[in-house]
């Protein structure tokens, strides 16, 4: 059972009595024979609470310098035409009230709280974003992470790990532009993905006519439910874990990378698709800016001196933890130079950042 949450509220140009203002307020809700609970507010204001047969809470707070909020809370099965009339009657009786003073009425959307399919994700830079999710296509706890598929009217499939939302089937703008947004020529070369157990990338680079694939991804749950829930991602490439020109290895990429060193065996291309640059301010204390520059220095040690690495980077707001990501760049070993593009990916709701990487 879900609850609906209301709000309104009202931005004054001028703090108001609340003895003046309140008791006209209170006689609405009194009309819908709803139970009063004033608390103290140690003179910050007023706060009032309403518990009722139909609405199962109502808050009143006028706040001491220039705000009044109303909340209403009921249950999604409740008679949401009383809510939305009860809140209609204090708008118009605030605007009768308070006579020029408001500078702005504000009503949102109800927030959904509690429901089956959660509908809320935040973006990179803390913003919370309403998706039309709809059911629960998928979910399980696999060795390494939690995997949830959504199923979104807009984006088709939605694969969330760990709540961090990664890619949805509406999503071929981040592959295109982790693979180079077409500026790449694939044909005939040697190519390391590392991470992508969507299927994504890899669907979209045997259409390239690579001599070879190699995908290295630790979790063979989310390839599974891939497979089976994200076929507009993927189609047909993950059924098998190897093809003409691919093979899958359901492998820790860290111990396979230190072989192929170790082999001194080279890639054209290798493309980054494990996680996202960490947004830590503290890149010599987060383990996930010690996994990366890990990663970063193997697959350098493994690319062709002509080859290119590929890797997504970063919402475009999130502007310190990129900074900081190029100043990872400047201390490898070996010395590179990079380019970047941003692009709009449509289920993040944000512009991202890719990389290329090349060596110097």
């Amino acid at each position: 059972m879900a609850l609906r949450h209301y709000t309104l509220d009202f931005k004054l140009s001028t703090a108001v009595d609340s003895a003046s203002t309140v008791p006209a307020l209170l006689s609405i809700f009194h009309e819908q024979e709803m139970t009063e609970t004033i608390h103290e507010t140690n003179g910050n204001g007023y706060l009032t609470s309403f518990i009722t047969s139909f609405l199962r809470l109502a808050i009143l707070r006028v706040h001491s310098h220039g705000l009044i909020t109303v909340d209403l809370q009921c249950y999604e099965e409740d008679n949401i035409a009383q809510v939305d009339n009860l809140l209609n009657a204090l708008e118009t009786k605030l605007k009768e009230i308070l006579n020029g003073n408001i500078t702005r009425i504000k009503r949102l959307p109800a927030l959904v709280r509690g429901a089956e399919v959660d509908r809320y994700w935040p973006t990179t830079d803390g913003r919370l974003v309403e998706y039309d999710m709809d059911q629960v296509v998928y979910e399980e706890d696999s060795p390494y992470q939690n995997i949830k598929i959504l199923h979104s009217q807009q984006y088709g499939n939605v694969l969330i790990l760990d709540d961090d939302l990664n890619l949805a089937e509406s999503d071929l703008a981040y592959t295109q532009a982790i693979m180079g947004n077409g500026r790449e020529n694939y044909a005939g070369k040697e190519v390391l993905i590392l991470g992508g157990g969507d299927g994504g990338i890899l669907f979209e680079m045997v259409k390239q006519k690579p001599k070879m694939i190699t995908m290295l991804d630790i979790d063979q749950k989310v390839i599974d439910a891939c497979k089976k829930h994200m076929r507009g991602t993927c189609g047909n490439v993950l059924d098998n874990l190897k093809g003409d020109c691919y093979q899958v290895l359901v492998e820790d990429c860290v111990p396979v990378l230190k072989k192929y060193v170790q082999e001194g065996k080279v890639f054209d291309y290798i493309i980054n698709d494990l996680t996202a640059i960490p947004i830590s301010t503290e890149p010599e204390e987060d383990s996930t800016w010690e996994f990366l520059r890990l990663i970063l220095d193997l697959s350098i040690k493994v690319l062709h001196p002509s080859g290119k690495y590929l890797t997504q980077g970063n919402a475009e707001t999130m502007t310190e933890a990129l900074r900081l990501y190029e100043e990872q760049l400047r201390k490898l070993s070996c010395p590179v130079g990079f380019s970047k593009e941003v692009v709009c990916v449509p289920s993040y709701l944000e512009q991202w950042v890719f990389y290329c990487i090349w060596k110097k």
